[in-house]
C-alpha cells in the first residue's frame, strides 16, 4: 500500500531541512577545509586540530544562527497574529464579511459558507484559527520548535563535520584523505537521496545534487591547499 504524504506529521519537514541542513553543511565544509589543509600542511595532528576546531565553532555558530533565525519568524508571525486577534475584536462586522469571502474565494459552496463563517464568529479562538490560516497563511506553531530546531542544527553539523574528520584519527594523513573523500562523498549522496521521501524527485538526481556541492567545496580545499604548497 502507498504511503501519502499527508498521513505523517506536518511539522517533520521544518525539522528535516534542519538535519539534512546541519548534516549536508557539516560534511561539505569540514571536507573542502580538512582537505584543503591536509595537502597544504601534510600534517596529521594539524588536520585533526582544524577539523575538530571547525566542527565545534561551526555547530555552535550554525546552532545560534537557526535559533535567531527561527526565533524572529516566530515573533514577527506572533505579532501579526495578535494584530489580527484585535481586528476580529474591534471590526468584528468587516471581518466576518472578509472570511465568508475567503471561504467562497477557496471553493466552498455558499451556503456552506455562510454556516461555517456564522460559526465561526461566534467563537474568538476558531475565528482567529481561520484568519491566521486564511488571510495570513500561517500555520500554529509552538514556541519549543524553535529550540528544538537549533538542537538538530547541532547535533546534525557535527555528525556531517564527523564524516570527513573520521578517517583523519585512523588512518596515516596519505591514506585518510582519500577515505574522507570517498566517505563524505558517500554521505552526501546518501541524505541527498533520503530526501526523496519528503520530495517528488528521484532519489538519484537528489543524491547527485547534493553530491556535486560537496565537489565544488573538495575543489576549492584542494585547489588552496596546492596554493600553499607552491607558495612554501
Amino acid at each position: 500500500m502507498t504511503k501519502y504524504q499527508h498521513s505523517r506529521n506536518t511539522s517533520i519537514g521544518s525539522k528535516v531541512r534542519e538535519v539534512i541542513f546541519g548534516m549536508e553543511d557539516g560534511m561539505v565544509s569540514t571536507l573542502g577545509a580538512i582537505t584543503g589543509i591536509a595537502i597544504g600542511s601534510q600534517d596529521q595532528f594539524t588536520v585533526i586540530l582544524s577539523g575538530t576546531v571547525i566542527i565545534a565553532v561551526e555547530s555552535v555558530s550554525m546552532a545560534i544562527g537557526s535559533y535567531i533565525s527561527n526565533r524572529s519568524e516566530y515573533e514577527i508571525n506572533q505579532g501579526r497574529i495578535e494584530e489580527e486577534k484585535e481586528e476580529i475584536r474591534d471590526f468584528a462586522v468587516q471581518e466576518k464579511k472578509e472570511l465568508f469571502r475567503m471561504f467562497v474565494r477557496d471553493g466552498w459552496p455558499l451556503k456552506l459558507a455562510r454556516e461555517m463563517t456564522s460559526t465561526a464568529s461566534k467563537d474568538p479562538d476558531l475565528m482567529l484559527k481561520e484568519m491566521t490560516y486564511r488571510e495570513l497563511l500561517l500555520a500554529g506553531k509552538s514556541d519549543n520548535i524553535v529550540f528544538k530546531k537549533s538542537v538538530l542544527m547541532f547535533i546534525s553539523y557535527i555528525v556531517g563535520g564527523l564524516f570527513p574528520l573520521v578517517a583523519y584519527l585512523i588512518f596515516p594523513i596519505k591514506s585518510a584523505m582519500p577515505v574522507s573523500i570517498g566517505i563524505t562523498m558517500i554521505g552526501l549522496f546518501i541524505i541527498g537521496s533520503t530526501t526523496t521521501r519528503f520530495s517528488k524527485v528521484t532519489w538519484y538526481k537528489a543524491g547527485t545534487r547534493v553530491l556535486l556541492l560537496g565537489l565544488i567545496a573538495l575543489v576549492i580545499g584542494y585547489l588552496i591547499g596546492q596554493l600553499a604548497i607552491a607558495y612554501k
